[in-house]
């Protein structure tokens, strides 16, 4: 396994543009994966690919998996309607999709032990959202459990480290942290819609709005 060699879930969003710009600033060499999961739009694909660009990516793979199939999800199913009331406290919003995660982070680590990654950086995070259970430090904790004893690399004791560096940061941190690297956050997408701009009513979009106002960037807020 190379120690310097680390698979990045590339969304296209502010959270995994970050994580992944943290693993190159790190020094690490990065392959790039995104899902074509069923999702309402490919926005955030487009998002991916210009951000893996941006970045120097030169091996950036996009999966097409269809959980659109069996929809569960607003953002799989197109007769859910997007919450734009705003967040509920520890209420898990209809934008959660079923084991999402648990899917993208096994097929990472498929694609980590074939390409003797090391590593694969997630950008999720626990603090600003209602709580999707895929995105807590404890499911993190033990999907690394599972990992290690799922594979080859492994039961060998070098199985790919799961990195979420961004799990416990507000919003905020994210934010500053995407400005200190010098991400074009323009092009990254983080509304669930997919119209030509953001909503700014959906909860990634009040959350990422919010969190730029703070840093006195209102141009960066939605719509871009």
């Amino acid at each position: 396994m190379s120690k310097n060699k680390t698979i990045a879930l590339l969304s296209g969003g502010l959270d995994s543009s970050t994580a992944a710009a943290m693993a190159i600033d790190a020094g690490k060499t990065v392959i790039g994966l995104s899902l074509n999961y069923g999702q309402r739009h490919h926005k955030e694909l487009e998002a991916a690919n210009s951000i893996a660009r941006h970045l120097g990516i030169s091996e950036h793979h996009t999966l097409n998996i269809n959980l659109g199939l069996w929809g569960g999800s607003s953002l799989t199913d197109l007769k859910q309607d997007i919450p734009q009331e705003g967040i509920e406290k520890d209420v898990i919003p209809n934008t959660y999709v079923p084991y999402r995660n648990t899917v993208f982070i096994s097929i990472g680590l498929s694609l980590a032990e074939a390409r003797g990654a090391s590593e694969l950086v997630l950008g999720i995070n626990a603090m600003d959202y209602s709580g999707y259970p895929d995105c807590r430090p404890d499911y993190l904790k033990t999907f690394q459990e599972l990992a290690n004893l799922a594979s080859k690399v492994g039961r060998e004791g070098n199985g790919p480290k799961l990195w979420a560096p961004l799990i416990n940061w507000k919003k905020i941190e994210i934010a500053r942290e995407a400005l200190r690297l010098g991400l074009p956050i323009e092009k990254t997408w983080s509304c669930y819609q997919g119209n030509k701009n953001p909503c700014g009513k959906c909860d990634s979009c009040r959350l990422r709005d919010e969190a730029f106002k703070h840093l006195g960037r209102i141009d960066l807020c939605t719509p871009i």
